[in-house]
């Protein structure tokens, strides 16, 4: 009977020191100090966004005088399109801001380095495809393909968010496959690009951040 409790108590000893192993290794090769706040705050921001989009297109349509020249026509649609563009701008800079904020302050808590070579790695295959897909957007602008913008953006993100999400949670990942299926579906239903941006943007940041701080950050 002794022999079985100290062989039991053995192996026992044995599994914590794996599990605490597989922890320190998991720790220094993943970035685990994303919040799930960050998440909430980005959903946030951008439905905020798409509300004030949405908010000027329908004031142009409201204003829109059917008697009016083509000139002025083309520079109230330019108006438009700056007024977006700046919208679009904008929510990128809150929500990276905040995003690094809550980051921080979780990586603080836990007494975690920020800037360690896991989350350089993670940076560099994240923005590297959003470089990409900023200037393939760009692109799309110029030719005023503006229909394929909002899946255009959905779909990089996503590529982006998959790309690095082998430095961090898995959940990461899940939203990367979410954000590029939704982009592909809006693919084929041009003209509704608003909507879908703020499905992908709003609604599935909210969900994986709530997801992410129910999980892993509440009463922690």
């Amino acid at each position: 009977m002794q022999l079985k409790v100290l062989y039991m108590s053995t192996e026992k000893k044995y599994l914590d020191d794996l599990t605490q192993i597989r922890s320190m290794m998991e720790k220094s090769t993943r970035f685990l100090s994303l919040s799930g706040l960050s998440g909430i705050f980005v959903g946030l921001v951008a439905l905020i966004g798409a509300a004030l989009a949405y908010y000027f297109y329908n004031e142009m349509l409201e204003t829109r005088d059917y008697t009016e020249s083509r000139t002025i026509t083309l520079a109230k649609a330019f108006q438009l399109k700056t007024k977006l563009f700046l919208i679009a701008g904008s929510v990128l800079a809150v929500a990276l801001l905040g995003g690094y904020y809550f980051t921080a302050k979780k990586a603080k808590k836990q007494s975690q380095k920020i800037w360690t070579k896991t989350s350089k790695d993670l940076l560099i295959n994240l923005f590297v495809p959003l470089v990409i897909g900023g200037i393939f957007c760009l692109s799309l602008m110029k030719y005023n393909a503006y229909g394929f913008v909002a899946p255009a953006m959905l779909i990089f993100y996503g590529l982006a968010l998959f790309g690095s999400s082998r430095y961090t949670f898995d959940e990461i990942r899940w939203l990367g496959l979410s954000e590029i299926a939704l982009g592909l579906i809006a693919m084929f239903y041009l003209g509704h690009g608003l909507l879908f941006w703020t499905l992908g943007f709003g609604i599935l940041h909210l969900l994986y951040g709530a997801s992410m701080y129910f999980k892993y950050d509440y009463k922690k």
